[in-house]
């Protein structure tokens, strides 16, 4: 049966506004971020769905976002699909990301040096996480609330580099794929905030 996943990054957070690193620390989100979320939230009422489960990321600002997409729904959180831990660089400003090497646009393993995970092991879990999700549910839709590095993480086990480099990946961004025998095919972006 072909099935279809939707991939949604959280709303805005406090520290996404005063351009934190957030990864698996975790900070409320901002007005406009629930403004965000809603706005999502009329893209899938306008979808009609029906036959589908709810996924989120363990953390919060994913979970607050699911409940404002689907409020009083039940859900299912996975570590799975958490956010990248950046080690000791857990709120501490952006400005400190490390440079990409040239022709690099994840951070590698720089941040397992300082306590945190290598872009390998977070694309690896998430993968593995999704395809569990895909192949074991019997639901003929999957939606899945989580974060900007997962998000694109999975593109780019999905998709080419300069494929992945033209998505925009904004909060309450959605990565819409179809999953057939065992394998995701990338569908479009869709940016409803």
């Amino acid at each position: 049966m072909k099935k279809t996943l939707y991939l949604i990054r959280h709303g805005q957070t406090l520290f996404n506004k005063k351009r934190k690193i957030q990864g698996a620390s975790d900070s409320p989100l901002t007005e406009l971020g629930k403004q965000q979320a809603a706005q999502a939230k009329r893209y899938f009422e306008q979808l009609n769905l029906t036959d589908y489960a709810l996924f989120s990321s363990t953390q919060e600002r994913a979970s607050d976002t699911l409940e404002i997409l689907f409020p009083n729904e039940p859900y299912t959180r996975l570590k799975g699909i958490k956010e990248w831990n950046y080690g000791l660089f857990e709120g501490e400003p952006e400005l400190l990301n490390p440079p990409h090497p040239n022709g690099v646009i994840d951070f590698g393993s720089f941040f397992a040096a300082y306590g945190g995970e290598t872009a390998e092991e977070v694309q690896t879990r998430t993968v593995k996480t999704l395809h569990h999700l895909l192949k074991e549910t019997e639901h003929r839709h999957v939606i899945v609330a989580s974060h900007g590095d997962i998000l694109f993480l999975f593109a780019l086990y999905c998709l080419s580099l300069e494929a992945v480099q033209h998505i925009k990946f904004t909060n309450c961004c959605i990565l819409k794929f179809e999953y057939e025998d065992e394998t995701f095919k990338y569908i479009e972006a869709i940016h409803p905030a």
